[in-house]
């Protein structure tokens, strides 16, 4: 079979650069109604992309100063319920898979476990999990806790929460449902079980109240950087979200995460690998750069700073903005593995603190690519044949344009060359991803 890159959109309502919101061809972000979500959905599951993104954070980001003051008036920084989101495109959308986060620190493994089961029943195969251990102490503070766990302790928490997913998810055998109005039988009892989970963190019996989904289970979707977390994925995602800023470091986390898929027992192609990247569409080369330009004009430093306070669960408001950045890798309580290159790279080069913050509220350490539908698609050509990933999960700068012109432009590009998809050959996420039924 021919090899074909995966490609996901990470959906939101103001795009991902710093600069995107502001932008003249921009939607003004906070209106939250389905219609502009539904016009993206569908829109992607026109070019047959495999699946939607829908990312979550569960606080208003408040480390930066301690409070959110500097977040909110620099930024966006609303969130919609992902399941709420998910629930109402599944209605709306047929074919494009449809991915949510829910935290692993901060929700019940039955609360997940049905609320992605019923996803997957409702849209009939399409659901993914995407499991996140959560970053910062803003988002403790929601949930009657002081601080954040520490890195090590989430991660162990997470393990466990996901084997008790995967058990709850078990607790229906195939064709348990008999559905027999004749005889009065509903279901085989025989192919029903407890899940009986007992461990450290959890103590859950089940069975489930919603019977086996359409893909055996809902695919689960992990994101991030660190050892901990490439080996807890490498044991259980289907799909990984993955952090790489440049080609020859996507190369290096794909050779070195594949090889532990292959040690936890797996082959490789059980997971897929998609980096995220930002591309920036023009006509030509020249245009695409210039509305970079644009972009980065727009980018205030506190909206960086801010944002990588939250994500690194550290504030950043001690340190001078023009001063040099500090080596504060030892103290991050959050993100680690991202934020350990991010810090080293910006203390190498000899930057201030404000021109990281700029920097990182650009692109958020994911390559950005700026060009001509065929530059894009010759960069997105490289990373795939080099060995650096199974596809991309797309960031768009900005909302609609950025997304809509992606999909009208380099799309066909991509198909034209024969690197993805014209129709969609499946019908559930796991046959768009070519990952097996458990």
């Amino acid at each position: 079979m021919t090899r074909r890159l995966h490609l996901a959109l990470y959906l939101d309502d103001h795009g991902i650069h710093a600069g995107g919101w502001r932008h003249p061809r921009a939607t003004p972000p906070g209106e939250h109604g389905l219609a502009l979500y539904r016009r993206l959905a569908e829109a992607a599951e026109r070019a047959k992309l495999d699946l939607l993104f829908i990312a979550d954070k569960l606080a208003v980001d408040d480390v930066y100063g301690g409070d959110f003051g500097a977040v909110l008036e620099h930024r966006p920084n609303t969130h919609l319920d992902p399941i709420v989101l998910l629930s109402a495109l599944s209605s709306v959308t047929e074919r494009i898979g449809l991915a949510a986060t829910a935290s692993t620190t901060y929700s019940e493994p039955f609360h997940v476990a049905r609320m992605f089961a019923s996803i997957d029943h409702l849209s009939g195969g399409r659901a993914g999990w995407n499991a996140v251990t959560s970053v910062s102490d803003g988002e403790a503070r929601n949930f009657g806790r002081a601080e954040h766990l520490g890195h090590q302790e989430r991660y162990e928490r997470a393990a466990e929460f996901l084997t008790a997913v995967r058990a709850l998810w078990d607790t229906w055998d195939e064709g348990a449902v008999l559905a027999d109005q004749a005889a009065g039988r509903f279901a085989d009892a025989s192919k029903v079980r407890y899940a009986d989970h007992a461990g450290d963190w959890f103590q859950v019996r089940g069975p489930l109240p919603v019977p086996r989904a359409p893909q055996g289970r809902p695919v689960i979707v992990q994101a991030g950087a660190s050892g901990v977390f490439q080996r807890l994925a490498a044991a259980n995602a289907d799909l990984v979200f993955a952090v790489a800023p440049t080609l020859e470091r996507g190369v290096e986390f794909y050779r070195g995460f594949k090889r532990q898929v292959r040690e936890a027992g797996r082959g490789e192609h059980e997971v897929r690998v998609l980096p995220g990247i930002m591309p920036v569409v023009g006509e030509t080369d020249e245009q695409a750069r210039e509305v970079e330009r644009e972009l980065r004009a727009l980018v205030l430093p506190i909206a960086g700073l801010t944002f990588m306070s939250a994500s690194m669960n550290l504030d950043l408001s001690r340190f001078p903005v023009d001063g040099p950045v500090p080596d504060v890798r030892d103290e991050i309580r959050g993100s680690k593995g991202r934020f350990q290159h991010v810090i080293a790279d910006a203390i190498d080069r000899g930057i201030t603190l404000g021109e990281l913050g700029a920097e990182y509220a650009a692109t958020l350490s994911f390559p950005l690519v700026a060009g001509s539908p065929a530059t894009i698609a010759d960069e997105f050509q490289r990373w795939f044949e080099a060995g650096a990933c199974d596809g991309f999960v797309l960031m768009p700068p900005y909302v609609p344009g950025g997304v809509t012109d992606f999909f009208e432009q380099v799309v066909p590009e991509l198909q034209r060359r024969g690197l993805f998809r014209t129709e969609y050959e499946g019908h559930t996420l796991r046959d768009h991803l070519g990952v097996e039924r458990p």
